[in-house]
């Protein structure tokens, strides 16, 4: 038995006439889109808007449309000509790789030669002498290399000379035949650089892949401080002075050249603070400070420094209980350098220096430590100069005066 409605028919009705409505306005709808496209399309296309230009000069495989208006297709190149592409093109081609190659066992379980490259890093040409040209670089980059090789920026690869490395101010100069030469960097002057100043890293990062590679920033800080350890004892034993930038500098980038928008390598790059909550503090090694050492590295292989013949230890390092029982310094002197041993005939010896004597003062400077003896005998005194001492001995203070001779470091 079937269910009747007596209202189906009406809602029938109803849907018909709904149905009829939509298909009207539809219509409507569609003829006045349609009207607006064809108004709008001249429209957009004059405004550059449409993505794709319209050709009304179409060809096809089976026949030719041609009217008179005719709409091409133009592809505009730039000639980019700042200050930026000229500092680096002024100096980026004398700027190098560095691979040092260090001798590992011949009979080794690996597929490795006897020699392979154990790193990579940067350097910079700033000098040629006939057939003869110099570069410099970091002492990190060829520590330990039995040989090394410089690549010029065409892939040309030079076998390179060690002439002398300094590990206190990370510095090395090679020497490689110039025949293949192209460019030489200018040296600029980094005591006239300002906060803020634009510069450019020139270098290698991570090696060949990514050679010549060009990084901008500005100058984030002028004579920074930074400790170094040389010996790896855990104790700083130096203090180096940088400038800082944000300009990108990365593993390999170490003996390439900080430039500035001039050109003129202003530095050279040395090392970056990497840490996890630390970005953009790249370091660098100011022009005038490597000036002198690299002269002295060139000329004589080594850098030629004040010498005293003693050995160091600073007061603040040794436990207060040999402050007083083994040095007998006063209570009140907790600072100054310990000598650990006075070498044989050396400067320090002829003037009477003697091991446990404590130096506090040179040339009436206050020494608070060694980092402090080592920078005003390194950067204030020459080889043959006197350098006045003040000293504790047995708990007095006494005076000397020493002339500085230049056999070796301290």
């Amino acid at each position: 038995m079937g269910y009747y409605d007596d209202h189906s028919q009406e809602r029938y009705q109803g849907q018909k006439g709904k149905k009829g409505g939509v298909f009207l306005a539809s219509l409507v709808g569609a003829i006045l889109g349609a009207f607006i496209v064809i108004l709008a399309i001249p429209i957009l296309s004059n405004r550059g808007i449409l993505p794709y230009q319209m050709d009304t000069n179409q060809n096809t495989a089976t026949g030719t449309n041609n009217t008179n208006q005719q709409n091409t297709v133009k592809q505009i190149s730039y000639d980019v000509n700042t200050n930026t592409t000229k500092a680096v093109d002024k100096t980026g081609d004398a700027v190098v790789g560095i691979n040092n190659i260090q001798s590992t066992n011949f009979w080794s379980d690996n597929d490795s030669s006897p020699e392979d490259p154990a790193g990579t890093g940067s350097g910079v040409i700033y000098k040629q002498e006939g057939n003869r040209a110099y570069v410099v670089t970091n002492h990190h980059v060829v520590e330990g290399a039995t040989k090394l090789e410089v690549s010029l920026t065409d892939g040309t690869k030079i076998p390179a000379k060690l002439l002398g490395s300094d590990i206190w101010t990370d510095l090395a100069v090679l020497e490689i035949d110039a025949s293949k030469v192209k460019k030489v960097a200018e040296f600029g002057d980094s005591d006239r650089l300002k906060m803020g100043e634009p510069v450019i890293a020139i270098g290698n990062p991570l090696g060949a892949t990514f050679s010549g590679s060009v990084t901008q920033g500005i100058i984030s800080g002028i004579k920074r401080t930074i400790p170094v350890d040389i010996d790896q004892d855990g104790i700083v034993d130096w203090q180096s002075e940088v400038l800082q930038t944000d300009a990108a500098i990365n593993p390999g980038n170490s003996g390439g050249a900080l430039i500035n928008i001039a050109g003129q390598v202003i530095g050279i790059n040395s090392m970056k603070i990497a840490q996890n909550a630390v970005e953009g503090i790249g370091l660098s090694i100011p022009i005038n400070s490597a000036k002198p050492i690299i002269n002295d590295l060139e000329k004589f292989g080594s850098v030629k420094r004040p010498y005293m013949g003693v050995d160091l230890k600073s007061v603040a390092e040794i436990p207060a209980y040999y402050q007083e029982e083994a040095l007998k310094l006063p209570r009140n002197v907790n600072y100054g350098v310990a000598l650990r041993q006075v070498v044989a005939n050396s400067p320090a010896s002829k003037a009477g220096l003697q091991e446990l004597d404590v130096i506090v003062e040179m040339d009436g400077k206050k020494i608070n430590d060694v980092i402090d003896l080592r920078k005003h005998l390194y950067q204030k005194k020459k080889i043959g100069e006197q350098l006045k001492v003040k000293f504790y001995r047995d708990g007095k203070l006494k005076e000397t005066t020493l002339t500085l001779s230049g056999e070796r470091l301290q």
